[in-house]
């Protein structure tokens, strides 16, 4: 057991580091005058996430023989061994699973950075923990219905990025588009900071998916490599697809392909054979980039860091290529292209399960927060930025009063 543990105290380091890191990546890829309070929607849950997950989140995912939620029994970790437990102490799970709470709550933030409310996102955030995140991590890695229907999802496709890019959608479109969308051109201001939070969500993928055979074991290899192999995969997908559309590859589009290939690969990392995840990082990039730059523009909302984009629709990928290349030899199960039907169909179900219940519940979360406090900030505080209007700070002081 000793070297499991020390795996996956390191892995949930790893996990960790996602979430600052995700603050980099969404901080470069907006305005200047919104960089700080779109790094703070992330960083936040760093203490927000953790306390509830401590006091209620864990007791609620894992804990009673429910089909949709845990119950109370391990509030506080009341009764959680920190020596005992299978293959590692149920305290060492905890503390790994409170990782992915931290990093699912991080996602959703981007949808709708630059005209929300703080006060509203963190209230936000605290009730879709309860009410969102914890039923999910129950119904798939807690024993409950999405495990009873027979689905699979190794490392989170429906628990974290499914959930966080539909309810960060609903998000978008209950607040409304940001004041100058189709207006002005909103560019990144700041790639270095996307390829730093880019490279070390890379770096901290290794936590999250290798991490999630719970062992220092074989099975950890083989979820490492595919993660790498669907990521590198995927990256030069996008790249090309830039240089075929447009002339030329870009930084921006080089590291927004790796995230969507770790997504992609995230719900089947444990179960997918290594040649598949290279089919699986070249085809998630083409399905993003066609949503992005096409079915988003027509449909008008304004998922303004492409949150759905990249973690909902790459999510929705990753379940699906999941119940396809799912290899027996690999994780046990069998995908649609070795005779097994009722996996193919049971992705289908948890995945259109996971859109409804998310959406709806976070459209139901938001109104009844409406009801009681704004949770957009006004045009002028819009036009200065939230920086100053949410936080009183500016990142670049030589810059204020300029809107860019």
């Amino acid at each position: 057991m000793a070297a499991n543990i020390a795996f996956i105290l390191i892995c949930s380091g790893l996990v960790f580091l996602m979430t600052p890191a995700l603050a980099f990546f969404y901080g470069g890829l907006e305005r200047r005058k919104n960089i700080l309070n779109t790094m703070m929607m992330v960083i936040c849950v760093m203490g927000l996430a953790s306390i509830v997950w401590i006091a209620v989140g864990y007791s609620l995912s894992f804990s009673g023989s429910g089909s949709f939620i845990g119950n109370l029994d391990k509030v506080f970790l009341n009764g959680v061994s920190m020596t005992e437990g299978d293959g590692i102490p149920d305290g060492l799970f905890a503390f790994f699973q409170m990782m992915f709470a931290l990093i699912t709550t991080g996602i959703l933030t981007g949808s709708v950075a630059g005209r929300m409310r703080f006060s509203a996102i963190f209230l936000f955030i605290a009730i879709w923990l309860v009410v969102v995140y914890a039923p999910l991590a129950h119904m798939v890695w807690g024993g409950g219905f999405l495990d009873q229907i027979g689905s699979i999802d190794f490392a989170g496709g429906n628990v974290v990025h499914i959930s966080s890019g539909i309810s960060g959608l609903v998000l978008a479109v209950v607040l409304g588009r940001r004041r100058e969308y189709h207006l002005a051109e909103y560019r990144p201001h700041n790639v270095p900071f996307v390829v730093l939070g880019a490279g070390l969500l890379w770096f901290g993928w290794f936590g999250f998916n290798a991490g999630s055979a719970l062992a220092a074991d074989g099975l950890a290899i083989h979820a490492g490599l595919v993660t790498n192999t669907a990521a590198a995969a995927a990256m030069l997908s996008w790249m090309l697809i830039e240089k075929v559309l447009n002339g030329k590859p870009t930084v921006v589009g080089a590291c927004t392909g790796a995230v969507v290939g770790l997504v992609a690969i995230t719900p089947g990392a444990g179960f997918v054979s290594l040649w598949s995840s290279i089919l699986i990082g070249l085809l998630v990039s083409p399905f993003c980039y066609f949503f992005i730059a096409v079915i988003k523009q027509r449909l008008g909302f304004d998922d303004a860091l492409d949150a759905f984009g990249c973690h909902g629709i790459g999510g929705i990928f990753g379940g699906i290529v999941t119940g396809i290349f799912a290899d027996p030899s690999v994780g046990g199960r069998t995908g649609l292209i070795y005779g097994g039907v009722d996996l193919f169909v049971a992705q289908l179900e948890s995945i259109i399960f996971t859109l409804f219940f998310a959406g709806a519940a976070s459209f139901i979360i938001i109104s009844i927060i409406k009801l009681f406090m704004p949770i957009r900030v006004t045009d002028q505080e819009e036009a200065l930025g939230l920086d100053l209007g949410e936080h009183e700070e500016s990142a670049y002081p030589t810059f204020m009063g300029l809107d860019s």
